[in-house]
């Protein structure tokens, strides 16, 4: 049993990685090293950070969805082979060797770091697609929740920078469409954690509370303010992640 003020406070932990992870994502980079310190394993802080950021994740989804900013119904096939992706990665990720992982993924994000932080087209106005949506879409899908069921750091970020430079939406639009396929990325690693009794409710519960609120502050953020918040929000949270798996691996 945690004690009332341990929760307490992983309850406001979980607002703030909230409307982090609603705008930019990164949010396990608050979450997880709030629930090792509260005393959990790492295996049961990774599967209770997994069940709360879904609860905030979903929350933003909706919000993002009511204001127009998600295509449910062109992402269906999508949401299937991010699905499928996720799954086989986390059914493999013992069988495969990563170690390759934490030097090639903080270069990849200090990249996108720098490419929202330069390029000057980056807005919310969709562009011209370089690929069709319908087809390639599911593609990303699995590659990046395959991607997410062997490792992980850096999903939302590798989501966001693909709907922007592959299929050429604007940035608020990116990161509604990325939300509802990190979400979906996300429960495969949580069918597999609740199966396994890793997750600790008592904590989950509390912050998905906080979750829920700043998972609806986030999107009503981003969706109000949009490149201006997102883009400089985005490079703060890709080079922290980097950093994080280049000295704490």
């Amino acid at each position: 049993m945690l004690e009332p003020m341990v929760l307490l406070a992983l309850a406001g932990v979980g607002m703030l990685a909230g409307f982090v992870d609603a705008v930019a994502g990164g949010g396990g980079m608050i979450t997880v090293p709030a629930l090792l310190s509260a005393g959990l394993p790492p295996i049961s802080a990774l599967a209770t950070n997994k069940m709360q950021s879904s609860i905030g994740t979903a929350m933003a989804v909706l919000t993002y969805w009511r204001r127009g900013f998600v295509s449910v119904r062109a992402l269906v096939p999508s949401v299937a082979t991010t699905l499928a992706g996720s799954l086989i990665g986390a059914l493999i990720v013992k069988q495969i060797d990563t170690s390759v992982l934490n030097v090639a993924v903080p270069i990849a994000l200090i990249a996108i770091a720098l490419y929202f932080l330069f390029a000057p087209s980056l807005s919310d106005a969709d562009r011209a697609s370089r690929l069709a949506f319908p087809r390639w879409v599911p593609v990303l899908g699995f590659v990046i929740g395959f991607y997410d069921g062997v490792f992980g750091p850096g999903t939302g970020s590798f989501f966001t920078i693909g709907f922007v430079l592959l299929f050429g939406l604007g940035i608020t639009r990116a990161t509604g469409n990325t939300k509802l396929l990190n979400l979906t990325s996300n429960l495969a690693a949580l069918v597999i954690f609740i199966i396994g009794g890793d997750v600790v409710w008592q904590a989950a519960i509390v912050m998905a509370g906080g979750q829920v609120i700043g998972g609806y502050v986030g999107a009503r953020a981003g969706i109000r303010f949009g490149a201006k918040l997102i883009r400089p929000l985005v490079v703060v949270v890709s080079i922290a992640m980097a950093l994080k798996l280049l000295l704490w691996p």
